[in-house]
């Protein structure tokens, strides 16, 4: 296991350093697409120098290095209570070497553990895997945009939002206006609907690991990303809430089976910042 927790320790690195080229890529075409001389072109035009001085200088792209979470895929027969503690003990010496900002805060005694470890934190998802191969995905979410996500029960009666997709992007579009370009933007925006509230929220921030070129293998939920992409940057909230077409650069979507009496939608902001990687051992 300390080969593992070696490569864990680079997958802090990365994911703290180095932004997805997919992310970057989308942030260069709003970039773009803003007017000369807006404050929207120059906050981009900031954020994407940090980007690339951040990977040359190999320091975080953010002094909130977020909270660590984790999706695990385990090939059978692999100890999932082996791989919290290794991944734990990867936290602890990523926290001190990359480094990365100590944000795991005692509840009780509201003492700061200093290493990035405590109850239930970093927070790891395990899944069984069909296969041979250990699957380890990290994403360090920031707590300003973490702060934003809004979960709904259709039908809103003061949304006009039913229990349909088109109530879901009424709920989507309500959570981006109230957000009014706190937490960073531009966001990547993780959806997801179903039968209980932990569930969809779980689901909705998995969605953020999802490249941005990703198209859905729904066509349904393929249409409405894309168009509530297209909704979503015609408010004119604009970059860091400077207004402008550059509010999000992307919107991922995920469903799951619901009760007949329950329809949960979870929305999940994600600053531009979007800070994701995979190990795969």
């Amino acid at each position: 296991m300390l080969k593992l927790r070696a490569g864990i320790v680079e997958l802090y690195k990365k994911v703290a350093t180095s932004l997805p080229p997919d992310v970057e890529t989308a942030l260069e075409a709003l970039y773009a697409l803003e007017a000369e001389g807006s404050s929207s072109k120059q906050a981009l035009s900031i954020i994407l120098e940090s980007i690339r001085l951040s990977r040359e200088t190999a320091r975080p792209v953010c002094q909130d290095t977020g909270v660590p979470v984790f999706y695990v895929k385990v090939p059978r027969g692999l100890s999932q209570k082996e791989l919290e503690n290794t991944i734990k003990d990867a936290t602890r010496i990523a926290t001190e070497k990359v480094p990365l900002r100590a944000n795991a805060v005692d509840i009780i005694a509201e003492q700061n553990t200093g290493d990035n470890t405590g109850i239930g934190f970093p927070i790891i998802y395990f899944e069984e895997s069909e296969n041979s191969t250990l699957i380890i995905d990290l994403m360090l979410k920031g707590s300003g945009c973490e702060n934003l996500g809004q979960t709904y029960k259709l039908p809103v009666e003061e949304l006009g939002a039913e229990r349909d997709l088109e109530g879901v992007r009424k709920c989507v579009l309500d959570a981006v206006f109230k957000a009014q370009g706190r937490g960073c933007p531009p966001y990547t925006i993780g959806v997801a609907i179903g039968a209980q509230k932990d569930q969809v929220a779980k689901l909705a921030k998995q969605q953020l690991l999802r490249k941005i070129s990703d198209k859905n293998k729904n066509e349904a939920l393929a249409a409405l990303e894309e168009k509530l992409l297209n909704d979503i940057n015609q408010l004119g909230i604009g970059t860091l809430g400077f207004g402008g077409p550059s509010t999000a650069i992307g919107v991922k979507i995920g469903v799951n089976h619901r009760h007949p009496a329950s329809y949960f939608v979870d929305i999940s902001f994600s600053c531009w910042a979007n800070r994701r990687g995979t190990l795969i051992w």
